[in-house]
């Protein structure tokens, strides 16, 4: 039986793949458990899967998912989790940056009963402008709108036993959200001080429009988490308060026609009454038809719940 999976996303990390499953090997042999170390090369246009398949043949603990063309670190992980056996699977970064050595104080963590385990490189050695201020931003907005409170979302070196990854539904940047999503689900969640070391070769993938489509990944995230099940929660609010509001205004409009023979002809103000009524009513309406849909997701897919245990004498 495997114990521990490692799934490692690779593009173009030529440089650093030998260094990296070195290091890697000898904590694993050292740690005594069956394990595999999953690889996934996604679109790699350098010498990686060559350096990835003489490795394999080397050692056979050591698997390769090759995709056609680069379709991103999200998907790199979820296919890696699709493929993984080990009791406890721990994701990390094939750039260096992650510590091999941090995987022992990882599973020690996940042995007292946590389900996901979440590193955080508090002493981040990356740009501070480039990347570390766009981090921080990026981790205390996404602690305020899914009320999760680790410090690092972005940290790939995460553990996480194999039942939390169980109908895990991934796409776009969401793979930084994976905390927000389990512990929406019920699971448990800790984090652990990781090194973060300066990084040797290659340089970074990340950019400014990367960390936007994250940013609007969160919010499909936040708005699963929170409305799911009943969107019409959120557009029905949203509209009967827009629909107050431009009521409100014309009926204060009409009362200054009526007592004091205001002329509304020419005022902005009874055209914004009037659209505010009507985008209220539509968001009403697109809650409605959202809520309908969401019912038919539900009866074919089941509800969204965890069963931690079932007595069923």
């Amino acid at each position: 039986m495997t114990e521990i999976s490692i799934v490692i996303p690779i593009f173009n990390e030529e440089e650093n793949i030998q260094i990296l499953y070195s290091e890697l090997n000898k904590i694993l042999e050292e740690l005594k458990k069956d394990y595999e170390i999953i690889f996934v090369d996604d679109g790699s246009n350098d010498r990686s899967f060559e350096i990835l398949e003489k490795i394999h043949n080397e050692d056979k603990n050591v698997k390769i998912i090759k995709f056609r063309k680069n379709f991103g670190q999200t998907a790199a992980i979820s296919a890696g989790f699709e493929k993984a056996k080990g009791e406890v699977v721990i994701t990390m970064d094939a750039d260096l940056q992650n510590d091999p050595n941090d995987i022992p104080c990882l599973l020690e963590k996940i042995s007292e009963g946590y389900d996901v385990v979440s590193g955080w490189r508090k002493g981040r050695k990356d740009p501070f402008l480039g990347k570390k201020i766009p981090s921080k931003i990026s981790n205390f907005l996404t602690r305020k709108l899914t009320g999760v409170n680790i410090h690092d979302f972005g940290c790939t070196l995460k553990a996480y036993k194999k039942e939390v990854l169980t109908d895990l539904e991934l796409y776009g940047e969401m793979h930084r959200y994976i905390p927000a999503i389990v512990a929406w689900k019920g699971f448990r969640l800790s984090e652990i001080e990781v090194k973060h070391l300066p990084r040797k070769f290659g340089k970074s993938k990340y950019g400014i429009w990367r960390i936007m489509k994250g940013f609007l990944d969160l919010l499909v995230v936040v708005f699963w988490q929170k409305y799911s099940t009943r969107p019409i929660h959120l557009f029905g609010g949203l509209g009967i308060l827009l629909s107050a509001i431009g009521a409100l205004l014309g009926f204060y409009l009409a009362l200054q026609k009526i007592f004091f023979n205001v002329s509304l002809a020419n005022k902005p103000a009874l055209l914004l009454a009037m659209v505010l009524v009507l985008v209220g009513i539509q968001f009403i309406s697109t809650g409605l038809i959202a809520d309908i849909l969401i019912k038919l997701y539900y009866s074919k897919r089941g509800m969204d719940y965890s069963i931690e245990k079932l007595n069923n004498d």
